[in-house]
C-alpha cells in the first residue's frame, strides 16, 4: 500500500488541510466517482497480491485513512460537495425583464455522485459535465444503435444542448437510455430513411452531399468535420476510448468509446477560443 505520510513534507499552495491530513485541491477528487475508486489508486499490486483481496485492502486504507493522509469518507463526500457547489452555473431568470425582482437559476452537476464505471459512455459524459455546463468545453455525442422498435437509428447530439433542455440525472441514473432524437444536431432512421438536421444554439449544421457532414461552431466560427475517413491516425487511451483528431478540425478531437452500450458511439471535443 502507499507509504503513509508523515505530515512534514512541504504543502503545494493548492492543497488544502482538512483534520490534519494535507489533500490536493479538491477539483482533484472529482475524477473518483466513488469512495471506493479514491481508496483504489492507494492499493499496489503488492497489496493484492498477498491480501488476495481488493474490498480487504480497501477496509485497511480506510480504516488507517489518518495515518495515510487521505480523506475518510466523511471527508470525502464533504470536499466533493464544496466543489461541486464551486462549479454551479448561475444564470439571469426571466424575471430580469423588469417583471420582478432579480434571481439566480443555479444547475447542480447531474452526475454527481454516480457510479458509472461500467457504463463507457456515461462515465465519460459525467467527466465532462462541469466543463461543458461552463462553456469551456464543446461536446458533439455520436450514437449508432436500435430504437425500441427495432429499427437502425444514429444521430449527432448536442450534449450542452441536452443538459440545458432535459433533466440528465436520468441518464446518469439510468432510469432512461440516450438515444437520438429528430431534434437533435442530426438524426437517421436506417429503416424509414427518415433524417433530420437541426441547429443548435452553439452549432450550425451544415449538410453536403458531396463533402458529407460539418458543424460549425457559433461562436468561434470553427468547422468540425464528422467524416470518419479523414481521421485516420488514431492512439489508444487507457479510459476505453480511441483518440482520433488528425483532421476533425482546430482545437477539436475525435475520440471513439468502446463500449456494449451501443453499436458505436463517438465524441467529438470542441474547445472553443474567445473573440478578443
Amino acid at each position: 500500500m502507499a507509504t503513509p505520510s508523515n505530515n512534514e513534507s512541504s504543502q503545494p499552495s493548492s492543497s488544502v488541510v482538512v483534520n490534519g491530513n494535507t489533500i490536493s485541491d479538491p477539483k482533484s477528487l472529482f475524477k473518483y466517482p466513488t469512495y471506493e475508486d479514491y481508496l483504489d489508486e492507494k492499493i499496489t499490486t503488492k497489496d493484492l497480491f498477498y491480501l488476495e483481496n481488493q474490498d480487504l485492502a480497501r477496509a485497511i486504507i480506510e480504516n488507517e485513512f489518518k495515518r495515510y493522509n487521505i480523506l475518510s469518507r466523511e471527508q470525502f463526500e464533504e470536499q466533493k460537495k464544496k466543489y461541486m457547489l464551486s462549479l454551479t452555473v448561475k444564470t439571469p431568470s426571466l424575471s430580469n425583464s423588469g417583471m420582478g425582482n432579480e434571481t439566480n437559476k443555479t444547475d447542480r452537476l447531474c452526475s454527481f455522485g454516480k457510479d458509472l464505471r461500467n457504463y463507457p459512455l456515461l462515465n465519460e459524459l459525467a467527466k465532462r459535465e462541469a466543463k461543458v455546463r461552463s462553456g469551456r468545453l464543446n461536446t458533439i455525442i455520436f450514437i449508432r444503435d436500435y430504437d425500441k422498435k427495432g429499427n437502425e437509428v444514429s444521430g449527432y447530439i448536442d450534449y450542452g444542448h441536452r443538459l440545458k433542455s432535459e433533466d440528465f440525472e436520468e441518464y446518469f441514473s439510468l432510469k432512461k437510455r440516450l438515444m437520438p432524437k429528430t431534434s437533435d444536431l442530426s438524426y437517421y432512421n436506417w429503416k424509414t430513411q427518415t433524417v433530420s438536421y437541426n441547429n443548435s444554439s452553439t452549432f450550425q449544421v451544415i449538410a453536403n452531399s458531396e463533402n458529407g457532414l460539418f458543424f460549425r461552431h457559433r461562436r468561434d466560427r470553427k468547422v468540425i468535420s464528422v467524416d470518419p475517413k479523414s481521421n485516420s491516425d488514431a492512439t489508444l487511451n487507457g479510459d476505453n476510448s480511441i483518440l482520433q483528431d488528425s483532421s476533425v478540425g482546430d482545437n477539436s478531437e475525435r475520440r471513439v468509446i468502446k463500449t456494449d452500450e451501443y453499436l458505436q458511439v463517438v465524441l467529438y471535443e470542441h474547445r472553443p477560443r474567445r473573440k478578443n
